[in-house]
């Protein structure tokens, strides 16, 4: 994927926006995941999950906390819809735990487990909200990691498994299905650096694990398209465009090794049916092992590709550069709402890529409750430019057909604990009481604005 020459502080000017400013039929939505906040992590029938594993190993998480409660969603998922209601979007992305349809990752299916998420999707439905499921976020049973993970090839047919047996349950209602989300987050940080669940450092287990991600995508594809002919599938995958912090083709070369690691490595088996040539040769021995067929499996044509975006990757020959004159949030990642246009662009540019939507955007910030208000105005810059930044991505001909706010509320964030917030709705978690963000507001103010109707 080639890196287009942007100057490093470019950036979308603010301005007010309303939806007659994106194209006709755009959905505004807020996004969630299971373990984030679900809670109920031991109840009716819940099977662990390696996120119950890794979190109870010292030193994994920051405040040593863990999804167990977390915003307690499942008991409050009512409250929780008619506050997404309220904000006037048209849909919610949520994500299915695993281990709450088959607790051992295979063999026997929770009903309970699939009763929830009727009830939910039901109540979705009724409230006029169009139910976008992604099926894994990174919840894997832990059983299918005491027998590898997604090391072992085996994981990937128990994941179109249990993608059939969710849409044989819930197909007649929902009829947009992401396989996965971020499958770099789930191999190369979970099996190489080690952030995350299970936490391990191996570089070539890594890359197994990348594999066997995309070929269960693959085959999740087919089966959630033999049980919903009319569902809408794709996949979600972060993208960090990256930008050489020189003009030196040291730099450059730096970056574009960086691309094809963080971005390349999984764009182009889906789109293109083959691992980027010169990222295989670098990897070298640690190439994971790829039988006859599957990237045929893996190159499933896509209804849609789902891109989270949070900042860009700025990359000299000696690792990752500042720009120390750019703001950061308090994930210490650079805002840069250019880096979204640009790799929308370049999407389009590169690939024979389906429509598109952004599922996550957004960011994390040291918000104060000050009675019963967040002002947040650092939140409100950040989604107004980048929703701008898409705005401009439509304005040169990319087929963007929809943006979800990352996220609904402040939740369990992965090895940071509850140390983060992310939020567009403030969770005390003492009380579990939602409390609407001054960006809140702004995006209920978007949401429920005009649309176009040519």
């Amino acid at each position: 994927m080639s890196i287009p020459e942007t100057a490093i502080n470019a950036r979308p000017q603010p301005s007010v926006l309303t939806r007659h400013d994106f194209p006709a039929g755009f959905r505004f939505g807020v996004a969630t995941s299971s373990y984030q906040i679900e809670g109920a992590a031991h109840e009716d029938g819940r099977g662990p999950s390696i996120w119950d594993t890794f979190c109870r190993e010292p030193g994994r998480i920051s405040d040593g906390s863990s999804g167990d409660i977390a915003c307690d969603h499942y008991h409050r998922w009512p409250e929780d819809l008619d506050l997404i209601r309220s904000l006037g979007v048209d849909a919610y992305r949520f994500s299915v735990a695993w281990p709450r349809i088959q607790p051992t990752g295979s063999g026997a299916v929770n009903a309970a487990g699939l009763d929830f998420y009727e009830r939910l999707v039901d109540g979705m439905l009724e409230r006029g909200l169009s139910p976008y499921a992604t099926l894994y976020h990174w919840d894997l049973p832990q059983a299918l990691q005491d027998a590898g993970g997604w090391d072992n090839r085996e994981t990937a047919h128990r994941f179109a498994e249990y993608a059939r047996i969710f849409a044989e349950r819930l197909g007649d209602r929902v009829r947009s299905y992401a396989t996965l989300n971020e499958p770099w987050c789930s191999s190369i940080l979970s099996y190489q650096i080690g952030e995350h669940a299970p936490g391990l450092r191996d570089r070539r287990a890594a890359l197994s694990a990348a594999h066997h991600l995309l070929l269960g995508h693959g085959e999740a594809v087919l089966a959630l398209r033999s049980v919903v002919q009319q569902a809408e599938v794709g996949i979600v995958l972060n993208l960090n465009p990256a930008y050489p912090a020189t003009t030196s083709p040291a730099d450059a070369a730096a970056a574009r090794s960086f691309d094809g690691e963080f971005n390349r490595w999984f764009l182009e088996p889906l789109l293109v049916g083959e691992y980027p040539r010169d990222t295989w040769e670098a990897y070298g021995q640690d190439v994971p092992d790829v039988h006859p067929g599957d990237l045929q499996t893996i190159r499933q044509p896509l209804d849609f590709m789902g891109v989270n975006y949070y900042s860009r990757g700025l990359i000299s020959a000696s690792g990752p550069a500042r720009a120390e004159q750019s703001e950061f949030t308090a994930m210490d990642w650079e805002v840069y709402p250019q880096g979204l246009t640009d790799l929308l662009v370049r999407l389009k540019t590169d690939y024979l890529v389906p429509p598109i939507y952004i599922t996550e955007n957004g960011a994390a910030y040291h918000d104060v409750l000050e009675g019963d208000d967040v002002h947040d105005t650092a939140r409100v810059r950040y989604f107004e430019t980048h929703l701008n930044a898409v705005r401009a991505a439509a304005d040169q001909g990319v087929d963007v057909r929809g943006y979800f706010a990352w996220s609904l509320m402040d939740n369990f964030e992965w090895a940071h604990g509850y140390s983060k917030r992310f939020g567009l709705v403030y969770v005390d978690y003492g009380d579990q009481r939602r409390i609407l963000k001054d960006s809140a507001k702004w995006y209920r103010s978007l949401a429920s604005s005009e649309a176009r109707d040519d």
